[in-house]
């Protein structure tokens, strides 16, 4: 197949285009940096410089390529951190990629005929703090989020809505870990933890779903071919947070975390953390076993944790 990833230089499209390369696929890969191109050429790419909220320049650049796919990997997340007070400015240009970015690729695959469509979404904070701690994708995403985050999970529902109205493949994906990813060695996150400043708030209820970087490749690489709608793409083992961080520190050599009392983690880093770390949600990959055919490498994240931060 020819290929067409938009965001090519991302953490997940930096796995995913050599992957596809080394299968057979002729692949194109966009990037907002002429200086990165070499970085594409080297994955064995042919790359594009391309900003997907230009509605003309994506025309142009679909229909110049005329692919028999389009991999939506467009994001602005590269100073993504530990500060998550306010998601909604933190993700104010991946906002705009996912809204006015998906509707450009949605309108230049449609323009050159391209039957698969296949774009990132995420699952973890999106789904409600309430009910079942393990969610499917049967369940709503968040009727009532807070504040600092509406704005961002509008823009999620309106892309998953968007790709799925056009038969697309919609894939979120869980908590990133291994290289390139915040939960690398070097990462503020993987940092913050070594730091003894990744601290248990409350009782660490918080559900998280993982998934190593290589696992987003493969899931992206079942999805050209199988499914339609939307699918959890996570690992086996959603985790609490009062075990995955100590385990992490553990693994790393860095002493154990601190725990942190509701109110004061409100008070230093805010709501939305606070709200992931006590009542976040994780998600079930049996849909996407099932229909894509797919298996995490990483089982869970324990062995990833253990084998996978650095390779």
């Amino acid at each position: 197949m020819r290929i067409f990833i938009a965001g090519a230089t991302g953490v997940v499209g930096r796995r995913l285009a050599p992957l596809l390369v080394a299968t057979g696929h002729d692949v194109v890969a966009t990037t907002t940096s002429a200086a990165k191109a070499s970085m594409i050429e080297q994955m064995g790419a042919r790359a594009v410089e391309l900003d997907v909220l230009d509605a003309a320049a994506t025309r142009r650049a679909v229909s110049d390529t005329r692919p028999d796919a389009v991999i939506h990997q467009a994001t602005a997340l590269s100073s993504f951190g530990t500060n998550l007070r306010n998601l909604d400015r933190v993700f104010e240009q991946t906002n705009r990629l996912r809204t006015t970015g998906t509707a450009n690729l949605l309108a230049a695959a449609d323009d050159a005929g391209v039957s698969r469509f296949v774009a990132q979404s995420f699952c973890g904070w999106p789904y409600p703090r309430d009910g079942s701690l393990i969610k499917t994708e049967r369940d709503p995403l968040d009727p009532n989020p807070l504040p600092t985050v509406a704005k961002t999970l509008a823009a999620i529902k309106e892309l998953e809505a968007m790709v799925v109205g056009h038969g697309g493949v919609v894939l979120r994906y869980g908590g990133f870990y291994g290289p390139g990813t915040s939960l690398a060695p070097g990462g503020p996150q993987y940092e913050a933890v070594r730091q003894r400043k990744f601290p248990i708030v409350g009782d660490g209820a918080g559900i998280f779903s993982f998934l190593h970087i290589d696992d987003a490749a493969t899931a992206t690489v079942a999805a050209l071919t199988n499914g339609e709608g939307v699918y959890n793409i996570v690992d086996d083992d959603p985790a609490a947070a009062r075990d995955w961080i100590p385990y992490l520190a553990s693994t790393i050599g860095a002493k154990p975390p601190r725990h942190a009392p509701v109110w004061l983690a409100k008070l230093i880093a805010g709501a939305v953390p606070v709200a992931i770390l006590t009542a976040g949600r994780g998600g079930s990959n049996a849909k996407a076993k099932d229909e894509l055919g797919w298996r995490p490498r990483y089982a869970t994240w324990r062995d990833g944790f253990t084998h996978g931060l650095s390779r």
